[in-house]
């Protein structure tokens, strides 16, 4: 048996009855259908079949009993209350909110906190294919980009779509790191490459540096690259070691993270299997957090900061430190 059949009969899906593509896609791509999704969505309840023909305006009963007989079964359904949605029919109502259809607006590059982690240069973020990208503005440098729907450009103001795209950049880094595709839901396999073993006809890397994170859906192809410390930013660990300096590390701006977004403070403690040791300095303290090659984390450390060599950019090399830890814990 091949491995695709033996995958197929472990699916807990059967589709037998799955509605086809072009068919689903036919059926919403009607404005009257799509006002009655809008309809209901705007009722935010289960709403009888007389409430949604006025709120759409059709006065041909029959007409409109047509358009909404398309939609049950894989968008709404009937129920004693009236009609509600499936969640197919959300994900529409969803899809045209977030602008992903029908916009492609562009931001001209505007200056943002932080500094370049190669030049200590200023940042800029622009909006461009969904998209936003922090950059440097001297050397262009890529300190971040995430997909962001072009409707959470509304009314928002630059520092408020910031915060809100630092906070979905998290979210996406999270759902990649514990294996679900944030696009399809589909089992996302994650691999640590170098760059001569980066892929170039699937991955374009974000940065100059030594080693890649690609998570890659086995459902939908999607492909997203990062640093090792992006895969860390929700870490328990690293969450109560900033929150015990007095910082909300949810709030700080994930592109102002040196060991964040680049590998200086990134050391290689063995190759085959991976295993990856990230330093992360504060005050006068560092969290030392180790890795597998699923970026698993398995063993943290707190050591006391020396003079300023924590905090010097350095190429990841072998373990060797020997200072006297301040405590550790294994995952």
């Amino acid at each position: 048996m091949s491995d695709d059949a033996s995958a197929s009969e472990d699916s807990i899906l059967q589709c037998e009855e799955c509605l086809p593509p072009a068919d689903a896609f036919a059926i919403v791509g009607n404005e009257t259908r799509l006002h009655i999704l809008e309809a209901l969505w705007a009722a935010d309840r289960p709403a009888a079949f007389s409430e949604l023909r006025r709120s759409v305006g059709m006065r041909d009963s029959a007409q409109f009993n047509y358009h909404l007989s398309k939609l049950r079964g894989q968008f709404v359904r009937k129920t004693d209350d009236g009609y509600e949605f499936r969640q197919a029919g959300k994900a529409i109502v969803r899809a045209v909110l977030a602008g992903t259809y029908n916009q492609d607006p562009e931001l001209e590059p505007f200056p943002v906190e932080g500094e370049c982690v190669a030049c200590s240069g200023g940042l800029q973020a622009s909006y461009r294919d969904e998209a936003f990208l922090i950059m440097c503005a001297e050397c262009q440098r890529p300190h971040g980009t995430y997909p962001f729907p072009p409707g959470g450009l509304e009314d928002r103001s630059r520092d408020e779509v910031l915060s809100a795209f630092n906070q979905r950049a998290r979210h996406l880094a999270c759902l990649t790191a514990d294996g679900v595709c944030p696009d399809c839901n589909g089992r996302v396999r994650t691999e640590i490459l170098e760059p001569e073993d980066l892929p170039p006809d699937k991955v374009k890397p974000i940065a100059e540096q030594d080693l890649f994170v690609v998570h890659e859906c086995e459902r939908c192809n999607n492909h997203i690259v990062s640093s090792v410390g992006l895969t860390l930013l929700d870490d328990a660990e690293i969450v109560s070691f900033y929150r015990d300096h007095g910082i909300d590390l949810n709030t700080v701006r994930f592109w102002t993270l040196e060991w964040c977004i680049s590998d200086r403070h990134l050391e290689i403690l063995s190759r085959d299997p991976w295993r990856l040791r990230v330093t992360v300095p504060l005050g006068d303290e560092e969290l030392r957090v180790t890795v597998d090659d699923d970026i698993a984390v398995q063993h943290t450390e707190r050591r006391a900061r020396t003079g300023d060599a924590a905090t010097e950019a350095t190429t990841p090399t072998e373990a060797g430190d020997t200072e006297e830890p301040l405590g550790t814990q294994d995952a």
